[in-house]
């Protein structure tokens, strides 16, 4: 049965959301107004942001040599090719490759540094098919697992599950860390976890397929391609060298007989209609500054062409439609703390994507959900809880962007990294934590004044201060953007012009498996 469309046909009182274009006839409303590129702000903005950027972009580089050019040196000299050419020759001439957790380790051990955690993951085009890319770097450390490897692993495994794509593994490994192995072997998030995965990936029909391009060797098993396909059994082909292997890899991707089955429609991709780099001047660096995140929207959707939903009604979160390289997407948007009114708003959005089959996009800038007791008499925790059940129960593919601050409760209805987006990825500028490094040292500070108090002690300002330094010092390095990464909390941080050609690949990745139903709970009414 078809829900009811409820328009008001009545002209309204109050002036359109910025930025919002006329329309005419069958026309959809665009989106995104032209900034002064000139003005102070913008050019602050900008330079503050093209800062991180390249910073970014540095660091990816240096995580791109691997371990160093004496261990690359080392690798070529015994016929091998380096991780990153096995896989620019494993995926199809001339395609993208989404690389994911490059962070992956980033000064997370103590005096050892581990490159992207020792292993490259992302999804290439293998024969036209979408595949998982797992390939060892053998130049960092042997290719040996550390801890934060099998977390990389494991991470690329749960979302070839969840999106259905056929894994490849391009095996040049020496196996676990042994200085580390209690924090790489018994646990169930642990190494023989990535075994276990492949055996369920495999009992759903999702293929399996390993390049030995180097050597994987154990105590208990020892032996080469002869033995492993004349006697043994074990291999199913036998290659020459790393070219051949990776040339048997296509073909056996090529005999998949996949099919990619979409359950949206399509339609032909359109850049939007402003430079993706205006992005920078836009948001900027300093999270204390707002922004209006239909400008944001405006840069990465098809033709900046938006319909937004109940845009007068809630209006501290943006719902609406889009699509992203041809494929549909609800957005939710933050535009200051959620209050009942957007949470309820929210909830509805969500509801009717699931209903349409519709994948979300969430743009998260966000402080939380309003707090008072005015606010908790109106209901904002039961109109909080029906938003987040409704992104828990939500089956529909969902991708997470944080542009800003993600911050408490707001970062869980915002469908953060505990409910399970398909992806997360997060800018360069932006913060994620319970709460600012500020408030939370202010929230610190009068418990411990209060308590002073009680004992009949000062507090004076200098207490105060030593009090906060640290506090404000720690949140800002535990809720930086590398921090996370470092953690796999994200699946990368990404430049923000990079936004919609990252977000395109993902929703064509995660539209490779099936749209579940789905099936919401009972709404706290």
């Amino acid at each position: 049965m078809w829900a009811a469309l409820r328009l008001a046909l009545r002209p309204c009182a109050r002036a359109s959301p910025a930025g919002l274009r006329a329309y005419h006839g069958d026309s959809v409303a665009s989106l995104g107004t032209q900034p002064d590129l000139g003005s102070a702000l913008y050019q602050e903005n900008y330079k503050q942001m093209k800062t991180l950027v390249n910073q970014l972009h540095e660091r990816v580089e240096h995580i791109k040599l691997g371990g160093g050019e004496k261990a690359r040196a080392l690798h070529i000299s015994r016929g091998k090719l380096l991780p990153r050419e096995r896989i620019d020759n494993l995926i199809d001439p001339g395609s993208p490759f989404l690389e994911l957790s490059q962070f992956a380790g980033y000064q997370l051990y103590d005096n050892e540094e581990v490159p992207g955690g020792g292993i490259i993951t992302g999804i290439g085009r293998v024969s036209g098919v979408e595949c998982m890319i797992i390939a060892n770097d053998a130049t960092v450390k042997g290719g040996a697992y550390y801890p934060v490897t099998v977390k990389k692993q494991l991470r690329a495994q749960e979302i070839a599950m969840q999106n259905r794509l056929p894994c490849i593994y391009l095996v040049d490994s020496g196996g676990a860390y042994l200085p580390r192995q209690a924090d790489v072997f018994p646990d169930r998030d642990h190494f023989g976890r990535t075994f276990y995965n492949q055996a369920i990936m495999s009992s759903k029909n999702i293929a399996q397929v390993k390049a030995a391009t180097g050597e994987e060797v154990s105590a208990e098993d020892l032996g080469g391609a002869d033995l492993h396909c004349r006697k043994s059994g074990v291999s199913d082909y036998c290659a020459l060298d790393d070219h051949h292997a990776l040339h048997l890899t296509r073909k056996v991707v090529r005999n998949l007989n996949y099919q990619k089955k979409l359950d949206v429609t399509t339609e032909p991709s359109e850049e939007p209609l402003f430079p993706a780099d205006e992005l920078y001047g836009i948001v900027g660096a300093n999270l204390k500054r707002n922004f209006d995140v239909r400008e944001v929207i405006a840069r990465i959707v098809d033709g900046s062409r938006f319909t937004e939903f109940k845009a007068f009604y809630g209006d501290t979160l943006v719902t609406g439609f889009a699509r992203i390289f041809g494929y549909p997407v609800g957005i939710v948007g933050n535009n200051g703390v959620l209050f009942s009114e957007s949470a309820k708003k929210g909830t509805h959005f969500v509801q009717l994507c699931c209903q349409r089959n519709i994948p979300l996009l969430f743009l998260q800038n966000i402080t939380g959900f309003m707090v008072g007791r005015e606010y908790e008499a109106e209901g904002i925790a039961k109109d909080g809880a029906k938003m987040v059940a409704a992104v828990a129960c939500a089956q529909v593919p969902k991708i997470t962007l944080i542009i800003g601050g993600s911050y408490g409760a707001g970062n869980y209805g915002m469908c953060g990294r505990a409910y399970s987006p398909r992806f997360l990825y997060i800018w360069p500028n932006a913060r994620i934590s319970v709460m600012g490094g500020e408030q939370a040292a202010n929230v610190l500070a009068t418990i411990a004044k209060d308590q002073r108090a009680r004992e009949g002690k000062q507090f004076s300002s200098a207490d105060e201060a030593a009090l906060k330094e640290p506090i404000i010092k720690k949140f800002e390095e535990e809720g930086n953007p590398y921090y996370s990464s470092a953690r796999v909390w994200d699946d990368g941080i990404i430049d923000p012009a990079d936004t919609r050609l990252v977000l395109g690949l993902s929703f064509s990745a995660a539209l490779n498996a099936p749209i579940e139903k789905t099936d919401f709970g009972i709404f706290r009414m």
